[in-house]
């Protein structure tokens, strides 16, 4: 079966800023599993436990079928609401927020809660790592040692990943293989050895990829 398709935070972030006195602190996960992304609530409130409030939004699966924010005691509809929609519209899943804030003393009003709530997680996914989850193959790939020079260049050409190399009579590979590559691959694979490779597949993966940077 195919592996979904996911795009994640990679790890943990943090950003913050002020306004009007009151600091918001953005606080980013990666997370798999709904109690992964309570317990990592739970230790960001414990850390934080002097603050005003400690909102929070998640949403998991590859379908985002968990969606779930809290306002922790701002005005219903001004923190959890607007940080989970801006997780919606990032197309970022598997990733749990929260948003610390310590009151500065003047009021924001709901419309300036919810831009303040909005812009922390908004600062957040632009100081996190980001990675696309891409479902790969993994084949066993069995030939004689007449073919290690043709299959080494061939792999870079499908962006195949070599996990394995093992030589004894014959030479077996380790392949991790783009699913989109999959197929492609295995005919080239047939015409490059003549048919000899004994092709096995193996397992189905997620790897993250990692996004980087443009330079400014």
């Amino acid at each position: 079966m195919a592996a979904s398709f996911i795009t994640s935070v990679y790890g943990h972030a943090e950003a913050e800023y002020i306004i009007k006195k009151s600091r918001f602190i953005a606080s980013l996960k990666e997370v798999r599993r709904e109690d992964e992304a309570q317990s990592f609530i739970e230790e960001t409130r414990k850390h934080y436990w002097d603050a005003s409030h400690n909102c929070y939004a998640y949403q998991l699966g590859s379908n985002t079928l968990t969606q779930k924010s809290n306002d922790d005691g701002e005005p219903s509809g001004t923190a959890g609401r607007p940080m989970l929609e801006v997780l919606k519209k990032s197309g970022i899943t598997n990733t749990v927020v929260v948003v610390t804030r310590y009151f500065g003393g003047i009021k924001l009003g709901a419309s300036g809660l919810i831009r303040a709530y909005s812009h922390a997680v908004s600062l957040g996914l632009a100081a996190a790592p980001i990675a696309d989850y891409k479902p790969y193959d993994v084949y066993s790939i069995g030939f004689g040692y007449p073919f290690v020079s043709s299959i080494e260049r061939l792999a870079p050409e499908f962006a195949i990943r070599i996990a394995d190399r093992s030589f004894s009579d014959t030479v077996t590979f380790i392949l991790e293989i783009p699913q989109e590559q999959t197929a492609a691959f295995c005919t080239a694979l047939t015409n490059a050895t003549n048919g000899k490779a004994i092709i096995t597949e193996k397992d189905h993966i997620t790897i993250p990829i990692i996004r980087t940077n443009d330079p400014q």
